[in-house]
């Protein structure tokens, strides 16, 4: 008779501020707009963000060019790729983000084509978002929900308010590189800073798993 091991493991991992820049703060410097500095880390709801954002887009005139301008001056954040490949020998990795697949695209061509699970932006002809689609609501802890369903042992990794429900619905979570303000709220996630230190934390638990 053949067993089902439950032991199997995948990495769930955050986009930006992980591993890549925060593109909206780097739009905020890039056009001297100071109120496109605001991000997850600032603000829990999701959709009054990004009813601010788009708000701020149009009243200034950008659109899709100005960020895909912005966005090609950026570059994975030091260490990022050797990490994600690193850690890709490992193991199953998912990048679970709430940018936007038009947003996205660009690094993942630079972090090697993982797997990234996103939403998607209305652009208009003329280069003006006008509205964006979430893949699903709070996609990122259904997602481990659904890694669970396919028995799963899901280890996860993020920065933000958005994070925090990916990481209480797996079965480890870590915050990585997290503002004080985010830390000190959730204290029950260990919070680590360097990519050698998330990596060990990860090694570990698949250690375990294999036993």
């Amino acid at each position: 008779m053949t067993s089902i091991s439950a032991r199997q493991s995948i990495v769930t991992l955050d986009l930006e501020g992980v591993l890549i820049p925060e593109i909206w703060i780097a739009a905020a410097e890039a056009t001297g707009i100071e109120a496109l500095r605001r991000t997850t880390r600032d603000e829990p709801d999701y959709d009054v963000l990004m009813g601010q954002r788009l708000g701020i887009l149009a009243e200034h005139g950008l659109g899709m060019p100005e960020i895909t301008e912005v966005i090609a001056s950026l570059t994975p954040l030091d260490g990022a790729a050797e990490f994600l490949a690193d850690l890709r020998s490992r193991t199953q990795v998912v990048i679970l983000s709430d940018t936007f697949e038009e947003f996205a695209r660009p690094f993942m061509a630079q972090l090697g084509w993982p797997t990234v699970l996103c939403h998607r932006l209305v652009v208009e002809a003329d280069g003006r978002i006008s509205q964006y689609r979430l893949r699903q609501p709070d996609q990122k802890r259904r997602a481990v929900q659904a890694f669970h369903s396919l028995r799963y042992r899901v280890i996860a990794a993020g920065d933000s308010y958005n994070d925090t429900t990916m990481l209480a619905e797996a079965d480890h979570g870590f915050l990585f590189r997290a503002p004080e303000r985010v830390i000190a709220e959730f204290p029950q996630f260990p919070a680590l800073t360097g990519y050698d230190e998330l990596l060990g934390a990860i090694a570990d638990i698949l250690d375990v798993d294999s036993d």
